[in-house]
C-alpha cells in the first residue's frame, strides 16, 4: 500500500511541475520554443542534464554501497569460524534436569550412552557435545580465570573470559583443529583428574605461544584445584564470522569444585552425510529415546542454518542494495541514452549542416560523445562526494573493508563511465549516418 500511494504521489507530483510551468504567464518563451529556428530552450536543455546528472550520482551511490556489501560478504566467507563442513554437522539441544537424574556423574554417563548410540547410527562418523556451539546465541557462562604462575593484585578483577564445557570427541567431530597438546580422554573426566584446555587467543595472551600454554594451571576461583592445562584449541568465533574470538576456557562436562557439576544442556553434534535428511532425524530420535524415553530434543538443525542465520542480516542488506543499486544504474543508463539520443533528434538540422560543410562522422562522435561524457563526469563527481559522506553510515556493517575504500569507488566510477559512454554511443553513431539533404529538410 505504501510502494503504491508512494508511486501515484511520484506521477502526480512530477507531472504536476511541467503542468504547471506551462500554464503559467512565460506563454511567449514557451511559443518561441517550439519555432522553427529555436528546438528547444536553454532551461529544458539544463532541466534534462540536471536529470541525468542527478541519476548518474544516484547510481554511483548505490552501487558504491552494494560493493562494499559484496566485499564485506566475500571476506566473512573466508574467515574460520572454528568449525568445518557446518552443511554435514547436526546439531540439536539435549537438556537433562535434576527431577530427572539427580546425580551429576550419572547425567554425564547419560550423555556419554547417548554419543555411543548416535556414534553408531549408519553414516555418522562421529559425535560430541559443548555447553554450546557457536553462534547459537544460548550464551554461556563467564568468569574470572587465574594462573598459578602469575600474580594479581588484590584490589583488581582478572579479566572475565568466556567457559565451555566439551565432551571428548567434540573437537574432532565439529572440525575445531587442536593448535597445541592433546584433547581430554573419558577417563580424565571421570577420574575427576583437573584438566583443562584454552583458546589459542587465551594461550598467546597470557603466556605468549600455544606451546608454553601447555603444562600450565588454572583456576577460576580460590577454593578450586589447579586445573592443568593440556591443549590449546584454535580461536572459535563465537558471535559470528564478523566479530572478533573472544578467549575461551574448556572444561570437562563433569567437573569437580567444592562439589561435583555436571552440564546437564547441552549441544549434541553430530558429523554425518546424511545431516538434515529426515530419516537421519528420526534414527537420532530413536537413539537419544533408546537411553531415555523422556528427554526431549529442541533446535534440531544443521551448523549451515546455523551460520546462515549469523550472516543474515549482511546477506539481506546485500542484496537489498544490489537491488537498489541494479535499478538506480539501469535508471541511469536508461535516462543518459533518453537525453542524448533526444539531443540528437533536436540537433538533426545542425548535424546535417555540420555534415554538409565537410565535417566528417568522426566529428559528429566525438562531439556526441563529449556531451554524454561531460554528464557523466559530472555526476560521477557529485555522486562520489555524496558517496563519501553517505557510506560512512555503513561501518558497523562492513567487514574488513573501508567505507572509504578506494578501490571500490574507483571500479564503480570505471564502470559507471564506460557504460555511460556505451549508451551515449548508439545515438552518436546514430548522427553519424544523418543524410545532409535530410536534415537540412528537418522541421
Amino acid at each position: 500500500v505504501f510502494a503504491f500511494a508512494l508511486s501515484v504521489l511520484s506521477g502526480l507530483l512530477f507531472g504536476l511541475i511541467p503542468a504547471l510551468r506551462c500554464a503559467g504567464p512565460r506563454i511567449g518563451l514557451v511559443l518561441q520554443s517550439a519555432g522553427r529556428t529555436i528546438s528547444v530552450s536553454r532551461e529544458r536543455h539544463r532541466a534534462r542534464n540536471l536529470l541525468v546528472v542527478g541519476q548518474v550520482a544516484m547510481a554511483l551511490v548505490l552501487l558504491v554501497s552494494a560493493g562494499l556489501m559484496i566485499r564485506t560478504f566475500a571476506a566473512l566467507r573466508t574467515v574460520d569460524p572454528g568449525f568445518a563442513g557446518s552443511q554435514h554437522l547436526q546439531v540439536m539441544r539435549i537438556s537433562i534436569p535434576a527431577s530427572l537424574i539427580a546425580e551429576p556423574e550419572q547425567v554425564t554417563r547419560t550423555q556419554n550412552a547417548i554419543l555411543d548410540k548416535l556414534a553408531a547410527i549408519n553414516g555418522v562418523k562421529s559425535a560430541g557435545f559443548v555447553s554450546e556451539m557457536p553462534m547459537e546465541g544460548f550464551g554461556s557462562a563467564w568468569d574470572e580465570i587465574f594462573a598459578q604462575d602469575k600474580v594479581y593484585s588484590g584490589d583488581l578483577i582478572a579479566p572475565l573470559r568466556l567457559y565451555k564445557n566439551i565432551s571428548p570427541g567434540f573437537l574432532r567431530t565439529a572440525g575445531t583443529r587442536l593448535v597445541a597438546g592433546r584433547e581430554m580422554t573419558w577417563s580424565e573426566v571421570y577420574g575427576f583428574r583437573p584438566v583443562v584446555m584454552v583458546s589459542e587467543n587465551l594461550a598467546r595472551e597470557m603466556w605468549g605461544t600455544p606451546s608454553a600454554a601447555v603444562g600450565k594451571h588454572l583456576r577460576e576461583f580460590s577454593g578450586m584445584p589447579w586445573h592443568e592445562v593440556i591443549g590449546v584449541i584454535q580461536d572459535v568465533r563465537e558471535n559470528g564470522v564478523q566479530e572478533k574470538a573472544p578467549e575461551i576456557v574448556y572444561w570437562a562436562p563433569l567437573v569437580h569444585n567444592r562439589f561435583d557439576t555436571a552440564l546437564r544442556t547441552a549441544t549434541f553434534v553430530i558429523r554425518s552425510e546424511r545431516a538434515g535428511t529426515e530419516s537421519f532425524l528420526n534414527e537420532v530420535r530413536g537413539a537419544v529415546w533408546s537411553v531415555n524415553s523422556e528427554l526431549p530434543l529442541a533446535s534440531i538443525r544443521t551448523m549451515q542454518t546455523v551460520y546462515d542465520q549469523s550472516v543474515a542480516r549482511t546477506s539481506f542488506t546485500l542484496v537489498i542494495l544490489g537491488i537498489a543499486g541494479a535499478m538506480a544504474f539501469v535508471l541511469g543508463i536508461i535516462g543518459i541514452y533518453g537525453v542524448i539520443s533526444y539531443t540528437v533528434s533536436q540537433r538533426k538540422r545542425e548535424i546535417g549542416i555540420r555534415l554538409a560543410l565537410g565535417a566528417q562522422g568522426g566529428d559528429v562522435l566525438q562531439m556526441v560523445l563529449k556531451q554524454g561524457t561531460k554528464l557523466a563526469m559530472v555526476g560521477v563527481v557529485i555522486g562520489i562526494g555524496a558517496a563519501f559522506a553517505l557510506t560512512r553510515l555503513m561501518t558497523n556493517l562492513l567487514f574488513r573493508v573501508r567505507a572509504h575504500d578506494p578501490l571500490t569507488f574507483v571500479s564503480v566510477a570505471i564502470l559507471l563511465i564506460l557504460v555511460v559512454l556505451l549508451a551515449c554511443y548508439i545515438p552518436a553513431r546514430r548522427a553519424t549516418l544523418i543524410d545532409p539533404s535530410v536534415a537540412l529538410r528537418y522541421e
